[in-house]
């Protein structure tokens, strides 16, 4: 919900805001809701797939009304302007401040029995670092190149940047999200790998686009991303509930993840058509 969420949502940083200081509003806001989408309905379809994900009683008292708040105040502020402004932008950052804020203090206990069972021997500090800069340069140099790549691909199909950036665009910057839970998923972490697809489209609306816009306010925003991309956020955000209640009660079986895929594919393929 916290660290691998921030890591696996910093291709969406990168890209979004690289398109919003050369002006693309529209593409980033696209990234980061096709990114939402296909967190919930490819990467957590296939994780489940592969093995059955059982929820904890957290999911129900923490995670998912995260989720939800997260969603409802980013759509709140999209839906009164058709533009995302600085002051909004800061809003959106206070409201994941709060909710890390939450998540240290009030789950202090569960982040203490995490930490008590990694091994700190394994890390060097200066390794780490140079980790660090090295992949923030391959980020920003990797978004580049899609940014502009996707923008030619779009100009010259006729496509709207809109569409390229919720479907080629968000599918691509999902990838870390389906390698870190398909690990932990194989590795029959499923806290960690349901854990990091709710924390990773919390990061999205919050920490990205409030950044993004604090730094250049994002204005006119397209309606058909207010009024149809963002109500299939909301559907994939709350439909994680219902399947966690019908059939196998907290549990994420292989039918249903098979649903989440086939409602990706509803979503997705008239836009490629």
């Amino acid at each position: 919900m916290t660290i691998v969420s921030f890591a696996t949502s910093a291709p969406e940083l990168i890209v979004s805001l690289n398109a919003t200081l050369d002006g693309f509003s529209n593409f980033a806001i696209g990234n980061v809701l096709g990114s939402n989408i296909a967190n919930i309905g490819l990467v957590l379809g296939i994780i489940t797939i592969i093995y059955p994900i059982s929820l904890k009683q957290r999911f129900y008292t923490s995670d998912f009304p995260l989720l939800l708040i997260s969603t409802c105040i980013f759509y709140f502020i999209i839906f009164t302007g058709n533009q995302i402004s600085r002051p909004e932008g800061f809003v959106l950052i206070f409201s994941i401040t709060a909710i890390l804020l939450y998540l240290f203090i009030y789950q202090k206990k569960s982040i203490s029995e995490f930490s008590d069972n990694f091994d700190r021997s394994k890390i060097s500090i200066s390794k780490s670092f140079l980790h660090i800069i090295f992949s923030g340069f391959l980020l920003w140099l990797g978004s580049e190149t899609l940014i502009k790549s996707a923008i030619s691909v779009a100009t010259q199909f006729e496509i709207s940047q809109r569409v390229i950036s919720i479907t080629m665009v968000a599918i691509g910057t999902s990838i870390p999200e389906l390698a870190a839970s398909v690990v932990a998923s194989l590795k029959k972490q499923n806290d960690l790998s349901i854990g990091n697809l709710i924390g990773s489209n919390i990061f999205n609306l919050l920490v990205v686009i409030g950044i993004t816009s604090s730094i250049s306010p994002m204005y006119g925003i397209e309606n058909s991303t207010i009024y149809n991309d963002m109500l299939w956020v909301v559907l994939f955000s709350v439909i994680i509930l219902p399947l966690a209640l019908v059939g196998r009660k907290s549990v994420l079986t292989r039918k249903k993840g098979i649903m989440l895929l086939a409602l990706y594919l509803i979503f997705i393929i008239p836009l490629l058509s």
